[in-house]
């Protein structure tokens, strides 16, 4: 699909399970020390849930991909000899460039660029006060808004829950 990404940072989106997913236990070793790096952070900056556990995973195994090549390339040259002659790309630096291309797409998704996350609504902790005490709202023409608990209001970029203390 073409042109920008949607920003999800206006309107309601659909909220998935509140709940840190667990580690695929077919990670290697290296995968799985990445999402232990990334799973908690990622959780609390409220991006990550229990639904998003595979792209969480295929960035993981992307990642230790790339780290096993890089590491064959610190051991070998980047240009090889064939039986023939010829001078040849190590299959080292092929594997590293596309896991580093994939990576790079799974970051974009999960918010692990800076730019990724301003794409990104700001995150909620679950613990936060969302209520504002308002009792009228005035729409441009003057004419007063009521409002009920639970109604919701756009302020700015987000989402905000107000409560009315009638």
């Amino acid at each position: 699909m073409r042109g920008p990404k949607p920003h999800l940072g206006k309107g309601r989106s659909p909220q998935a399970p509140d709940a840190l997913p667990r580690c695929p236990p077919h990670l290697t070793p290296v995968a799985a020390r990445e999402w232990r790096r990334l799973a908690g952070p990622l959780h609390k900056m409220g991006v990550i849930s229990t639904t998003d556990r595979a792209a969480l995973a295929a960035y993981c195994q992307s990642w230790a991909r790339w780290v096993e090549a890089e590491e064959k390339l610190r051991e070998t040259p980047m240009l090889i000899r064939t039986p023939s002659g010829y001078a040849q790309q190590s299959p080292w630096l092929s594997i590293a460039n596309k896991q580093m291309e994939l990576m790079g797409k799974y970051m974009a998704e999960l918010g692990l660029t800076p730019v990724a996350r301003a794409r990104l609504p700001a995150a909620i902790a679950p613990n936060e006060e969302l209520r504002t005490i308002v009792r009228v709202i005035v729409r441009s023409d003057d004419d007063p808004l009521e409002l009920r608990d639970g109604d919701v209001v756009e302020e700015g970029r987000g989402i905000r829950v107000v409560r009315n203390n009638n």
